[in-house]
């Protein structure tokens, strides 16, 4: 979770960043326009495919630990049959 708090905190303080010196920057208000929009627009881009690398991490670690866990249940079920055996073999 630090790594997305840290990858937030960048693309903000860039937003920021970017937007002063535009805001700063003697120009035309149109050509200011222009290029906040310009700027909003590569933000959203950049923010849309950190959410999507975000979303296939979550997926690959959902989908890792369900297969731990079939597989961590398929050893329980072993051990709890030759155990169920080892007791009949005993009791007999």
């Amino acid at each position: 979770m630090s790594n997305t708090k840290a990858l937030l905190g960048f693309v903000a303080g860039a937003a920021v960043g970017a937007l002063a010196g535009i805001l700063l920057a003697p120009d035309k208000g149109s050509n200011t326009r222009k290029k906040i929009s310009g700027k909003a627009e590569d933000i959203s881009d950049s923010l849309k495919s950190s959410y999507d690398d975000f979303t296939d991490q979550l997926k690959k670690v959902y989908t890792n630990s369900k297969e731990d866990a079939e597989e961590m249940s398929e050893k329980v079920k072993a051990q709890v049959n030759s155990l169920k055996a080892d007791a009949k073999a005993n009791l007999s």
